[in-house]
C-alpha cells in the first residue's frame, strides 16, 4: 500500500472520529486534508503505477467498474480513498449516494454544478422536472472540490486532458440519500443502476431487427408505444430515435408517444434531441486531436450557456474569446462533395451557391449570429429567404449555444 495515502487516510480517521463520525462534516474534512496534503505534489504517480502492478499489499478492490481504471489505495469500514484514471472525457451528469471530496492530481476539467428544479416523480426511478446550471469552472491539477450526497450536488466533471487522474477520499455509502439519480438534460432524471432486464432485451432486439433491416420495424415499434407505460416508452423512442429519423418515420412515432401521454410528453423531446445532439458532438470530438478544439467541442457538449463558454474559452487563451471561438469555427469547417458543415451545423441546400463559396458564407452567417456583424455578401447575393435558412441551420446546432439574445 502507498504510504502516502495510509497516512492520508489515518488523518482523515483521527480527524473524523473527533466529529463523531458525522455525516454532515465529513465533505469540509475530507477537503481539508486533500488541500492540506495535496496528492499532486506528493504523490508520485509513475511510481505508483509501478508499485501498484508489483506489490500485492494492496487494499481490496472494488468491482464497480467506476473509472479507468479505480484503484482503491486505502479503506475502512467507514471510507475509503480511490485513484480514478479517466481516458474518456466526460461523465455524465449525477447526484451521489456517498460524500466526501476530490482532487485533481493530473489533468483538468470543466465542472458544471446544476439544480433540477420543479421535480415529478412518475416512478421511483424516473423523474421529470428542470435542469439549471448553477456554474461551471474549469479544476486544474491541485483543485480540490467537495462532495455533498443527495440532490443538492449534481454536477459532471469533463475531463480535458487524457489521462486526467482525481483522487476521492469518500464514505461508503449514505443512509437515504438514494437513488444516484442520472440527469439528462434539459428534463430527466433516471436511476442508472435499475435493472429492468426486460427493456434491455427488448432495445437488444430491436438493434438487431435494424440490423437485419427488418420491414417490420416501424410497425413494432409503434405497437410497443401504445402498449408500453412512459418510463419505458421513453427508453424505446431513446434507443429507437436514431434510425426512425433514418426511415423519414419519426414524426409518426413521436406523434403516437405524444398522443397517448399527453403533457408528461413534452419535456421529452427536447430531451431526446438534446441526447442526439450530444451523442453528435462527443463523436467528433473522438476523431479530432488537436487540443485547442478538443477543448472548445468539450465546452460546446457540457456547458449550456454563452456567458459561461466565453468566461471558459477566456481563461484558456489569450486574445478576444469569440475571434478564438471563430477562428476554431472556420477550422473546424468541413467542406466536402457532400456538403458544408461547421461542427453539426450543416449549410442548407436551399440555399443555391456554388460549393467553392459554402464554407466562407457559412461562416460569415456564424460571425452574423455570434456577433451581430453584418454578413458579408460581397462575394455571393443571398436573399432574406437564403439568410432566414442560414440562421436556421445555426439555430438548430449547437452554435444555438452561443447566439446573441435577439438570434
Amino acid at each position: 500500500m502507498d504510504s502516502f495515502f495510509k497516512e492520508l487516510g489515518r488523518a482523515v480517521l483521527a480527524r473524523w472520529k473527533d466529529e463523531n463520525f458525522s455525516l454532515t462534516v465529513f465533505p469540509e474534512i475530507a477537503q481539508t486534508i486533500l488541500s492540506e496534503r495535496p496528492p499532486s505534489q506528493h504523490v508520485d504517480l509513475n511510481q505508483l503505477i509501478r508499485d501498484f502492478l508489483l506489490d500485492d499489499d494492496q487494499p481490496a478492490q472494488s468491482a464497480s467498474g467506476f473509472g479507468q481504471p479505480e484503484l482503491i489505495v486505502f479503506e475502512h469500514p467507514r471510507f475509503y480513498i480511490q485513484i480514478l484514471f479517466w481516458l474518456d472525457g466526460t461523465t455524465d451528469i449525477h447526484q451521489h449516494e456517498f460524500s466526501g471530496a476530490f482532487h485533481v492530481m493530473e489533468g483538468s476539467s470543466v465542472h458544471s454544478h446544476f439544480a433540477f428544479r420543479n421535480p415529478e416523480p412518475i416512478t421511483a426511478h424516473f423523474r421529470l422536472g428542470d435542469l439549471e446550471l448553477i456554474d461551471t469552472r474549469l479544476l486544474d491539477t491541485g483543485s480540490t472540490v467537495p462532495i455533498v450526497s443527495g440532490g443538492s450536488c449534481i454536477h459532471s466533471l469533463f475531463h480535458l486532458d487524457m489521462p486526467s487522474v482525481t483522487v476521492v477520499i469518500r464514505t461508503q455509502s449514505d443512509p437515504g440519500t438514494g437513488p444516484q439519480f442520472t440527469y439528462l438534460p434539459p428534463h430527466v432524471a433516471l436511476d442508472p443502476v435499475r435493472d429492468d432486464a426486460l427493456t434491455m432485451r427488448r432495445k437488444q432486439l430491436l438493434d438487431a431487427l435494424e440490423r437485419l433491416g427488418d420491414p417490420g420495424y416501424l410497425e413494432l415499434v409503434l405497437s410497443m408505444i401504445e402498449e408500453l407505460d412512459f418510463e419505458r416508452g421513453f427508453f424505446i423512442l431513446q434507443n429507437a430515435m436514431p434510425h426512425l429519423r433514418g426511415l423519414d418515420a419519426w414524426d409518426e412515432v413521436w406523434e403516437a408517444f405524444a398522443a397517448k401521454h399527453g403533457d408528461l410528453a413534452k419535456k421529452i423531446l427536447p430531451t431526446l434531441e438534446e441526447i442526439v445532439r450530444r451523442d453528435g458532438i462527443a463523436s467528433l470530438r473522438s476523431s479530432i486531436e488537436w487540443v485547442e478544439h478538443r477543448f472548445f467541442l468539450a465546452l460546446l457538449l457540457n456547458v449550456p450557456r454563452r456567458t459561461e463558454i466565453l468566461m471558459l474559452v477566456a481563461q484558456r487563451v489569450s486574445g478576444d474569446p469569440i475571434e478564438a471561438i471563430l477562428r476554431w469555427a472556420e477550422e473546424l469547417t468541413d467542406y466536402s462533395e457532400s456538403g458544408t458543415w461547421i461542427v453539426d451545423a450543416c449549410f442548407p441546400e436551399t440555399v443555391d451557391i456554388s460549393k467553392e463559396s459554402q464554407p466562407q458564407v457559412f461562416v460569415s452567417a456564424l460571425r452574423h449570429y455570434v456577433t451581430g456583424a453584418p454578413l458579408n455578401n460581397d462575394q455571393v447575393a443571398l436573399s432574406a429567404r437564403d439568410q432566414s435558412a442560414l440562421h436556421d441551420a445555426l439555430a438548430n446546432s449547437s452554435w444555438r449555444l452561443l447566439a446573441l439574445p435577439e438570434f
